[in-house]
């Protein structure tokens, strides 16, 4: 890579965002890395169809991608009061599967941040399996802000 091009490589910190309490701590704990590297950070939210299976799907007209916008720009200006100063952040909606989504937008990332879990169904799970997947196919270092680690930095 010569010179120039690694003056315009853009540091990245992805963060993958639902909504929870465990995304906003990997929000708000990306957001202070980033201050500390000179990286940017990308919140990202997934959404998708509910799938329905055996019957017809109810026709109800519902903005998935609005409701979804509406998640991560409360997530955003969440994070963004509560730590004045804190590094820049921009926001992605994209539609699809939550750790394909994460896994592409980290491509050519510094980092990958998740929170342990989310609004999956596994309550009990020490990791959510989106976090799982992306520990094991990210081509990036992931980080995986636990609920411990965020109870104990509020």
């Amino acid at each position: 890579m010569s010179a120039e091009a690694a003056q315009e490589h853009e540091h990245r910190i992805v963060v993958g965002v639902d909504g929870s309490g465990p995304s906003l701590e990997a929000l708000a704990w990306a957001a202070r890395q980033a201050k500390l590297t000179g990286a940017i950070v990308e919140a990202i939210i997934a959404w998708d169809f509910p799938a329905y299976y055996g019957y017809a799907a109810p026709a109800i007209d519902v903005d998935w991608k609005g409701m979804a916008t509406q998640v991560v720009a409360s997530a955003v200006a969440k994070v963004s009061s509560a730590s004045p100063g804190t590094a820049a952040i921009r926001y992605k909606v994209s539609q699809g599967n939550a750790a394909a989504v994460l896994l592409n937008a980290s491509a050519g990332a510094d980092l990958l941040v998740v929170g342990s879990r989310g609004h999956g169904g596994f309550v009990e799970a020490l990791l959510g399996s989106v976090g799982q997947h992306c520990v094991q196919h990210a081509t990036c270092p992931v980080v995986v802000i636990r609920d411990s680690v965020a109870s104990a930095h509020r």
